[in-house]
Parts: structure tokens; C-alpha cells; sequence
């Protein structure tokens, strides 16, 4: 059993662990993961160079499994067990994106998946996790119900649990999305990624430190969702209340393994408007000609509204997945 492996502080599931995952942890991390994972494309724009005055390459991980970077993370960690684990399955809390790429992995694997997701999660993504595999334990839309029933599910089962972000081996999987881009697009000025709990801009944190001389790891939110900026300004963890915005990806509260990793290697965070985050995912979809989701979109959106940031600089764009609702999209 692995329960010992989790406890709960500050209302946050967190993974205990004695170091920071390495360069090597993601390199080891690429191998184990390699066929079981697309090696994305790098896409660039001539109309959003010569808007912004630079130039701009986008990691297409809306073009991964699953539909997001998720499933790197997801994978790596399902591929970690000891066959002894392996045994109990996997357990997880999720309303969408690591729900479905877990639940791909594990059953890519041959094993169970256990996913707790809130009530009030999209249908679509619902459908999605199910499709995958996913057996779903419905809770209510709040920290302490998602917690309690999540301990209650890995009590009963014994499965593993997986954190979306707060785990090492998620941590180096997500990292290995920066290990292709830059060994495409190498020397970049600039890395600008998507914030949430906060497992994607840490592996990219790790990984563009030990590449690059010099660059700057810029992340971004929703003004409405900023508790990753919030944390960083106050020092210490400001937990998310969850708000209503397109960017449902990056309502999470950073966790207690990622935040020192953030701490340590990001250069700032920006933020952006919802009608700032809508008009930057219909540009990308009109003239990239690729479908990226709100939580994706806030990157374009930041280099449109700091452009003087990104003008005669080199920079690298992680489009974290591509899974909308067209139903929910009103230009």
C-alpha cells in the first residue's frame, strides 16, 4: 500500500519528497515515456513575428495524447510504479485535462484508474475521462470534499496516488514538453508558460536552467485566477477560491513541491483579461490555423499585451493542450 506516501497540509494533497527533480530526472523521464507520447511540433507565425516584433515558436501540446501536456506527466508517473502498486491501480483528483491522461496511461498500462472530480465538471470532460478508461467518484466542488474523498477512495482501494502537479515524477514528465522544444529551437531568449499548480513552468524551469545561459522563465494567469503571482509577491502560498474564468486550467492553488521550484527559477508572471484570453485564442485559431483552450490562449494574450517584453527577443511558447467545449464558446 502507498497511502503513507501522501498527507494532507493546508488543505493541499502533496507528495512528500527530499529533493528537487533534476535535469536528469527529466532526461531519464524522455526515455521511459517516449512511446507512449507524441513528440510535438514547433509552429511558428509570420503574422505574430512581425506583430510583436520578434520571434515566437509555439510547442504544440495541443497536439499531445489526451489533448494536453498532461499525459507526460501522467505517463511518467504510471510508468514509475513498482509492480506491486501497480496492482491497486492509480488514483487522482481532476476535473479534466490529468483525469483523462492518467486515465489514458494507466490504461495504455493495464491498470485501474480512480478519479475524483468535482460535480460540477464539464460534460465534455466527463466524457472524456470516462472514454479513457477512468472509473469517476463525483464530490462536491469544494477543497475539503474533493480531500476527504479522495483519501476515502485510496483508503478503500489502495491505489497510488498521482497528484495533477504536486508530485516529483509529474514534475520531471511535464518537463520533457521544454526538453523537445529546445533541442528543436535552442538558445532562446525566453520561455513563457501557463501557470496552474504549477508542474508544467517548474519542468521548465529545471530544464531551460541547465540549457540556456541566460533566458527568462515568464509565466501567466488569468487577472481573475492570479494566486500563483499572489504567492509570489507574498512569499508564501495564496490557495485559489476557484473563480469563474475561460481559463479553468490555472484556478489551482501552486503546490508545496512546485512553489519553491517557481520561486527559484521563474522571472515573473503576467496576467491577462478574459476578453484578452478569448480575442488571443481566436487569433490562434484563425491564423495558426490550430485549436488551443482558454488555458493555453493566456500565453499569446500576454505577448500581445506585453509586447515590448518580447520585441527583438527569440521566445518559446508551451501551448499547454487543446480540449474545449465549442458548445461554451461565445466570440
Amino acid at each position: 500500500m502507498v497511502a503513507s506516501s501522501f498527507q494532507i497540509k493546508s488543505n493541499i494533497i502533496v507528495l512528500q519528497l527530499n529533493k528537487e527533480p533534476t535535469f536528469q530526472d527529466v532526461k531519464n523521464s524522455s526515455n521511459r515515456i517516449a512511446s507512449f507520447v507524441h513528440n510535438t511540433p514547433v509552429l511558428a507565425s509570420r503574422s505574430i513575428d512581425s506583430k510583436v516584433n520578434g520571434e515566437i515558436y509555439f510547442k504544440c501540446e495541443n497536439f499531445q495524447k489526451t489533448g494536453s501536456f498532461k499525459m507526460r506527466g501522467a505517463s511518467n508517473a504510471v510508468l514509475s510504479l513498482t509492480e506491486e502498486e501497480k496492482k491497486y491501480g492509480v488514483v487522482t483528483v481532476s476535473s479534466g485535462n490529468h483525469g483523462a491522461a492518467l486515465a489514458h496511461a494507466a490504461t495504455m498500462n493495464k491498470i485501474e484508474s480512480y478519479v475524483v472530480t468535482p460535480k460540477s465538471t464539464n460534460p465534455v470532460k466527463i466524457q472524456a475521462m470516462k472514454q479513457y478508461g477512468a472509473e469517476l467518484i463525483f464530490c462536491d466542488s469544494t477543497i475539503e470534499s474533493r480531500e476527504s474523498t479522495f483519501q476515502k477512495i485510496q483508503k478503500e482501494t489502495g491505489a497510488a496516488p498521482i497528484h495533477p502537479f504536486n508530485d516529483y515524477r509529474v514534475i520531471a514528465g511535464a518537463g520533457t514538453a521544454a526538453l523537445e522544444l529546445l533541442d528543436k529551437i535552442n538558445e532562446l531568449d525566453i520561455i513563457l508558460v501557463p501557470v496552474g499548480g504549477g508542474g508544467l513552468v517548474s519542468g521548465t524551469g529545471i530544464v531551460g536552467s541547465h540549457l540556456i545561459s541566460k533566458f527568462k522563465l515568464i509565466g501567466v494567469e488569468a487577472d481573475i485566477a492570479d494566486y500563483g503571482r499572489q504567492s509570489l509577491l507574498n512569499g508564501k502560498i495564496i490557495p485559489s477560491d476557484y473563480p469563474d474564468t475561460l481559463a479553468d486550467g490555472l484556478r489551482a492553488t501552486v503546490g508545496k513541491i512546485t512553489f519553491p521550484i517557481i520561486r527559484k527559477h521563474i522571472s515573473e508572471i503576467l496576467t491577462v483579461s478574459e476578453d484578452e484570453i478569448m480575442q488571443s485564442m481566436r487569433f490562434i485559431w484563425e491564423r495558426v490555423k490550430i485549436i488551443v483552450e482558454p488555458s493555453s490562449a493566456v500565453t499569446l494574450a500576454a505577448i500581445f499585451k506585453y509586447s515590448e517584453k518580447f520585441s527583438g527577443k527569440k521566445t518559446g511558447v508551451i501551448l499547454s493542450g487543446g480540449n474545449v467545449d465549442l458548445s461554451q464558446i461565445k466570440w
